[in-house]
């Protein structure tokens, strides 16, 4: 197990419902050489465009829309996607979501990914702001069953360094989970609050505003040499740090430094590389991550 801490279900605590009550629901089911997008439920504002084939009918491509623009203290967003066997759906997310400063109540963001024998998952959202005063509670929670694969990153920004803004209050508490067959393969609990020393501290977050994780299940021969030589050629500035090992069957690479953007790129350029081992296909980038 690569982390252990608070289970998921404390992400969830009973509250007051104070805000948007926001729920998604997905299936794809793969029919002969298509996925298909065989459910889809909404509830509130959290919906998806049309599903999309940019590289044929095998990779069902959504795109998850937040319509408001932004989360606020109170509102809760919950996405639950089910991929049957041998489907194969990549989802992300058509702009960052952006969490606003709150006067109290906390912004729920919760995100349940099933990935059945056979199925592959591409979860690449666009990076989360955290404005300065905001609270948010997020958990990522992704199920493998059998042989599925996973591919994905989540990337968080706290405060808007591009305004001058820095993070010196509010709360944000994070849980990443990734499950095979019921058993932990990666836990990762995460709670920093606005102003804290470990924002600035050496072995914390060492000022930087922006963390970034990409992961991939399971580890194949050849994968971390391959990120591993390309970040190292690309040109980094000086305040990035990255890095990329595995451990139980899961790739790990890490970002952290002054720039969302900047830990995108480097994500786009790893996922570029992993998805012909993993996936056996070539990139196929989201037109999203380039508008």
């Amino acid at each position: 197990m690569a982390a252990a801490g608070f289970s998921s279900s404390s992400v969830n605590d009973l509250i007051p419902v104070t805000g948007w009550q926001a729920r998604l629901q997905l299936g794809f089911q793969r029919r002969d050489q298509r996925t298909v997008l065989r459910q889809c439920t909404h509830q509130g504002p959290l919906q998806v465009q049309r599903p999309f084939y940019p590289e044929g009918e095998t990779v069902c491509h959504v795109a998850i829309l937040h319509p408001p623009g932004g989360v606020v203290g109170g509102d809760e967003l919950r996405l639950d996607a089910q991929l049957d066997p041998n489907a194969h759906a990549l989802l992300t997310t058509p702009a960052a979501g952006k969490f606003y400063r709150s006067a109290g109540p906390v912004a729920r963001q919760t995100q349940r990914l099933t990935v059945g024998p056979g199925a592959a998952l591409e979860w690449l959202p666009q990076e989360n702001i955290v404005y300065n005063g905001a609270r948010l509670h997020t958990l990522t929670r992704v199920d493998l069953q059998g042989d599925a694969r996973l591919l994905s990153w989540e990337i968080l920004c706290l405060g808007r360094p591009a305004a001058g803004e820095k993070w010196i209050a509010g709360e944000c508490r994070q849980m990443l989970e990734i499950w095979r067959d019921g058993e932990p393969l990666y836990l990762e609990p995460g709670y920093l609050m606005g102003g804290d020393p470990v924002l600035k501290a050496a072995w914390g977050l060492q000022g930087q505003p922006v963390t970034a994780t990409l992961l991939s299940a399971p580890v194949l021969p050849g994968m971390v040499d391959a990120v591993r030589a390309g970040w190292t050629a690309m040109t980094v500035g000086g305040e990035d740090v990255v890095a990329v090992t595995a451990i139980d069957g899961v790739l790990i690479g890490r970002y952290l430094g002054p720039s969302a953007a900047c830990a995108r790129h480097l994500f786009i350029l790893a996922w570029s590389l992993l998805r012909p081992l993993l996936l056996n296909r070539p990139p196929c980038p989201s037109r999203f991550w380039t508008t």
